[in-house]
């Protein structure tokens, strides 16, 4: 569930968690009982790691100008054979 922030004019800032059904219904302080506006803040979006943000980088430029490379790199794919059917086997 989502927690929204809220003050009051008297007792400051508190934050409840309600569904985002009611994210624009009114709120009472819980210390006091008064109307409480809520506050906007940005969302709490998780930061994401070096490797991932260079990998998407790097996706977004060769959307529109696509690298050209004179060699391989990275590491080869495994290479498997798929099942043969049970008729076959011993042959």
């Amino acid at each position: 569930m989502p927690v929204y922030a809220f003050t009051c004019a008297g007792c400051g800032s508190f934050e409840l968690a309600r569904p985002m059904a009611a994210a624009g219904a009114p709120a009472s302080c819980p210390a006091c009982g008064g109307q409480a506006r809520r506050v906007y803040t940005p969302p709490a979006l998780a930061v994401l790691g070096a490797p991932v943000r260079r990998a998407l980088d790097v996706e977004a430029k060769s959307a529109h100008e696509p690298d050209v490379v004179s060699e391989k790199r990275g590491r080869p794919m495994p290479h498997q054979h798929a099942p043969s059917p049970p008729w076959t086997v011993g042959h």
